[in-house]
């Protein structure tokens, strides 16, 4: 693209960090498809930049602006582990990013109702721990109607066959 239509070109988004409305500022944080995506991973307790990177089939250089940012927006911490006597960094979701859990459960609920289910897949459980039962709502269990945390969830995921434990704030699996 040259200079001129540079120059010209429609901007990607707009900066709503100062705006009124609690959506917009929101969206400025989070309107990026992949911030949900690596927030979803690091809850998993997989926040080092190479699963990350692997899991989530994102570049090397876009998955560290958007973990910088989220550093930046205190929904991500660094945090040290041991690779082999050599001490690295990864990722840990702080409570501003666990908070987020009912947003991500209630994303999966509106795609498993109302997105084509690809072949080979299978309906995502969101099973609630402490009482061991599926639960059908994002915020609280619908079984026991306790308020679900990151820490006493699990999503089961048959196309991967795997039941997937969410990790609490400060979490590095």
């Amino acid at each position: 693209m040259g200079r001129e239509s540079r120059e010209h070109a429609m901007p990607l988004r707009s900066d709503w960090s100062d705006e009124f409305c609690p959506i917009r500022r929101s969206l400025d944080v989070l309107g990026d498809p992949w911030v949900l995506l690596i927030i979803r991973e690091v809850l998993h307790g997989r926040g080092r930049f190479d699963t990350l990177r692997d899991t989530l089939r994102i570049s090397e250089a876009v998955l560290s602006r958007r973990l910088t940012a989220l550093t930046d927006a205190e929904l991500l911490e660094r945090a040290p582990y041991d690779s082999g006597g050599r001490t690295r960094w990864g990722y840990v979701a702080t409570e501003a990013a666990t908070d987020l859990l009912p947003v991500l459960q209630q994303l999966a609920l509106w795609g498993e109702r109302h997105t084509p289910m690809p072949e080979g897949g299978g309906h995502m459980a969101m099973i609630h721990v402490a009482c061991g039962k599926e639960t059908h709502r994002a915020e609280s269990c619908s079984s026991c109607g306790e308020l679900l945390e990151a820490g006493d969830m699990a999503w089961v995921k048959p196309w991967k066959n795997l039941s997937d434990p969410l990790q609490p704030a400060g979490t590095l699996v």
